[in-house]
Formats: C-alpha cells, structure tokens, sequence
C-alpha cells in the first residue's frame, strides 16, 4: 500500500507512533496530487504552499502532544459551494462576481479547529445544479476509472478526487444526491446524514453536506468533526452523544426493503439491477430479511420538484445582468428559463409534492428497517455530458433513487457493490430512519466487511 492510500485511523496511528509526520505525509500526497491533477481536473484553489505551512505546524503539535482534534494533520479538500475565509465561491458559474468569502461555512470552521490540512477546494457545476463535471467556471473534472467519462456531481470534483487518492477526507453538498450520485459513479463512499446533522450555511430545504471517502470508517471519523451544531444552520440538530467509531451490527431479524426500481426516470440497468440485487444476497446470507418494496417516487412528485426548483432558481438569476445570465452553463440556463413561467401558484403546488416525497418515504419505513437500492439507474455517462439524458427538458431522470431520501430528510450512503463489464463501479445506496446516521453507518460497514470493499483503486497516468 502507498503511503497516500492510507486511512485516517492508519494516519493518526502513524502520527503518533511518529513514523510519518504530517508534513511527510502531505509531500508524498502532494506529488501524487501532481501526477493525477491533469487528467482529472478534481480541484479548486489547489494551494500546496499553504499545505506545507499547515502541515508543518500539525507536525510540531503531534511532537508536542498538543493536537487540536481528532483530524490534526489530516488533508482534507471542501466543495467550492462551502465557503472558506478570503476565497472567493464561484458556485461554479461564471455569472458569479469574485468576492472573498468573510468567514467560514460551519463545516471549514469545525475541519480547521480539529487541525485538518484545508489545501484545496472541489469543483462543481454551475450552482450545484447538474449531476456532472461540468462548468462554465472550472475545467472539465473527469472520472479517475475511465478519463472518457463522467465522475457525477454536483460534489463532481470530490468524488474525483477520493477515488483518485487525494488524501482520505472530501466534503460534498447533496440536495437531490449530489453526494451519492457521484459516489456511486467513482466507487469511493458518499455519506449524506439527516437534515441538520452537519450544520450548513447557508441551508435549505433537503441540503445537506457529507463525508466522500474510500472507507465508512474514514467518513465515521470525519462526523465527530463535522456534526458539531453551529447557530447558523437553522435545522442544525442539538448536540448528540455518539460513538461515532461504534460500527459493529448484527443484521439477523433485520427487514430490509430491496427497491430495484424508482418509480419514474430513468431505466436501471440490467448490471446495475444484477449488481445491487446481488447485495441484497449478501444480507440475506448474513440473516436479514430480504423484502421487495415499491417505490416511494412517482411522476407527479418529480414534475412538481422540478416547477418548484425552476422557479426558485429563476428567481435566484432573475436578478443577473442580460451578461452575466448569459455566462450561465447553456444547459442549466434553458432548463432555468422555464422557471419564469412558472406561477406562484404552480411554484406552491410543487413544493407540495415534496411533502408529498416526505409522506411516501414515512409510510414505506413502517414496514422496514432500512432500504437499499441502486444509487443511480445506469453504469456511466460521457465526461462533456451535463447529465445522463443530456437534455435540459428531462434534467432530474437520474435523481429518483436518491432525491426522496433529502425531501425526508432521512440518512442515506453511496458504496460500491461492482463493476460493470466496462470495469466502470457500480454504487448500492442504502437508507435508514430519519436521525439514525449511526444504523447506516453501520450497515454500510457490514457490507464493506462482506464484500472486503475496493482494493485496486486507479493510479495516476503516466507521463
């Protein structure tokens, strides 16, 4: 194993016995960062010297006994969307004035008191709003399994950057699956918590922030950190007395829903279908019971999430200059054009659909312990795509396994369960009762148990 494959347990262990100091760690990272960045294009802000600097004053307080928290010395990046003091947030659109951010969001404040290494921030497409790699601001970020193709998105560039082995801790936003989407597409672990369990800011209906990363005991140890309240997340949950490290379950008695299809959008694959109902074997053999379910979404919940989010955003931009609206992605512009036709009273009707999602997924978790699903309905899609269908009039075709669980505000994960015959991954999403984070936490461990998760991830090309 590489020095820059190692986990954050292995880092602090290494740490502390002092074989590896921080700033040794983050030079072998950063060349590797180097080899890698190129292709994928995973980074914003990317600022080694500073690194170095955070780094080397990590090593000092590790020889001095005098850590600061349980994430002192390790590198850590943030989604361009959550802000950090004196950078810029581009939101990943060129319409965007440039103005250095005056503090930061709660999940950069709560990285920095704990002691992470903050060197850099990830890519996103314009406001959030795609599932993909691509920008009118940054560089086409890339998928680190097959360059050609897609990592996902929103956290596009957090998910490239896990998978490809830029350190062990990326934070991503997910408001429809903006964590798990990608995590799925590049086989690395996507951890969206319950509404307010990271405090976010600013926050919004369904908007959540989680731990992308290669293990689920690196994201556990990242939500010791990160779930400390902050007042300026108004759904932000009081303080919880969780052993976050607590992974251990037995699932014998356990029912577990098995939803292999969505309701609407897209088809799943016939890989994806194999690949996840093959998961739920794997639970089955270990005891649980195994039980076909419905799916929670249907047409008229996604059209009217749709209007709703078509008139929320026109209403954002509305506000641009002609200029700075047409610097907007192309895409995105023509999907949030139709929001200006949208009344106020259809806009109302839509968000009532998401009271809707929320009912549906309630009723459904009166009959099971948990579900797992496909994270998304197909295997890959082409880098330059804004979105599996491509099409701004079908923008959300590929979100209907992961939206419903944000509009729940219930915990759902991203983790690999496969390949597909193009050697691309394939993720299983699996979700829990509103505020249990810990119980898919700890399913998703027992399924990264079973299966012995990934142990050949990609190497940089060469040059």
């Amino acid at each position: 194993m590489s020095e820059t494959d190692l986990t954050i347990h292995e880092l602090r262990r290494r740490f502390a016995d002092r074989s590896l100091s921080p700033l040794e760690y983050w030079l072998a990272l950063e060349r590797h960062i180097e080899a890698w960045e190129p292709a994928i294009c995973a980074l914003y802000a990317y600022d080694p010297e500073a690194a170095r600097k955070q780094a080397q004053a990590s090593s000092d307080r590790w020889m001095r006994g005098a850590t600061l928290g349980l994430l002192d010395g390790i590198p850590a990046t943030l989604k361009e969307l959550i802000a950090t003091k004196g950078q810029p947030v581009p939101l990943g659109t060129k319409a965007v004035e440039l103005q250095p951010a005056t503090e930061d969001a709660p999940a950069a404040a709560r990285l920095r008191e704990d002691g992470a290494v903050l060197f850099a921030k990830t890519t996103c497409p314009d406001y959030g709003m795609l599932s993909s790699g691509l920008s009118s601001f940054h560089p086409l970020s890339r998928n680190p399994w097959d360059t050609t193709q897609n990592p996902g998105g929103s956290s596009a560039g957090a998910s490239a950057a896990a998978a490809a082995g830029y350190g062990p801790l990326h934070i991503g936003t997910d408001i429809g699956g903006s964590v798990r989407l990608p995590a799925g597409w590049t086989g690395i672990f996507g951890f969206k918590p319950s509404h307010g369990r990271i405090p976010i800011d600013p926050f919004y209906v369904g908007r959540c922030a989680g731990p992308m990363t290669r293990t689920v005991e690196d994201a556990a140890n990242a939500m010791a950190t990160l779930s400390r309240p902050d007042w300026r997340d108004g759904t932000s949950l009081p303080p919880a007395d969780l052993d976050w490290m607590d992974l251990e379950i037995d699932v014998r008695g356990l029912k577990i829903g098995l939803m292999p299809d969505a309701g609407c959008g897209l088809a799943v694959e016939d890989e994806v279908r194999a690949a996840v109902e093959a998961a739920g074997r794997r639970f089955e053999e270990a005891g649980a019971i195994v039980i076909p379910v419905q799916p929670v979404l249907t047409r008229e919940m996604l059209d009217g999430l749709d209007s709703f989010w078509r008139a929320r955003f026109w209403g954002e931009i509305e506000k641009l200059s002609r200029e700075r609206r047409k610097s907007i992605l192309p895409y995105i512009y023509a999907w949030a054009e139709g929001g200006a036709s949208v009344s106020g009273v259809d806009a109302v009707r839509g968000f009532n659909q998401t009271i809707e999602m929320r009912r549906s997924c309630g009723r459904l978790f009166t009959k099971v312990d948990a579900v797992i699903s496909p994270t998304n309905p197909i295997v890959s899609y082409p880098a330059d795509w804004a979105s599996p269908t491509n099409d701004p009039a079908r923008p959300f075709e590929h979100i209907c396994f992961t939206v419903p669980w944000n509009l729940s505000e219930q915990p759902a994960a991203s983790i690999n369960c496969g390949f597909s015959r193009s050697g691309m991954p394939i993720g299983l999403q699996i979700v829990g009762p509103r505020f249990d984070d810990m119980f898919v936490l700890k399913l998703s461990k027992a399924f990264e148990t079973w299966t012995g998760g990934i142990r050949s991830w990609p190497k940089p090309p060469v040059r």
